[in-house]
């Protein structure tokens, strides 16, 4: 399955999330990746493109947010997620356990958590979270190479 538009194939959205100019923090998140550009240069590439504009100062070239702090959430199940922020720098911080509700026990098949017995929602699955976070520090202490080191190649 691909889109075009005008000739341009459609790869999949990318975006922030959760951004606080107050907390100088932002998520990356809700990542779709078309089938045929998955396992190719495009998540990596895109990812790359959100780090650098968060985390650079704002006087860098290009000028940056310069933002102290970058989120990544993914169901504990879900792998190509977590591979994906392990590559890119991202640090593993924690595990927030039932954090979501999947409605209808609808989600990515595997990535739900199964309800107790009369529990109030029986319909649904529930997700444990992995939260990840690149920060200022780490981006400044090779973060920034390794990401660039990922993308020229």
């Amino acid at each position: 399955m691909s889109a075009s538009v005008v000739g341009v194939d459609f790869a999949g959205t990318i975006g922030y999330l959760h951004g606080s100019p107050t907390h100088l923090s932002v998520e990356i998140g809700f990542i779709i990746i078309l089938p045929p550009f998955q396992r190719t240069h495009v998540t990596t590439n895109a990812v790359a493109l959100l780090l650098r504009y968060a985390l650079d100062l704002p006087t860098a070239t290009p000028p940056g947010l310069g933002l102290r702090r970058v989120q990544w959430q993914s169901s504990e199940k879900n792998e190509a997620s977590i591979r994906v922020a392990e590559r890119m720098g991202f640090k593993r911080e924690g595990l927030l356990r039932w954090d979501r509700v999947y409605m209808g026990g609808q989600g990515k098949a595997g990535n739900g958590e199964d309800v107790r017995e009369g529990d109030p929602m029986p319909d649904t699955l529930g997700r444990h979270t992995v939260l990840f976070a690149l920060c200022w520090d780490d981006w400044e202490n090779g973060g920034r190479e390794r990401v660039a080191q990922l993308t020229d190649r």
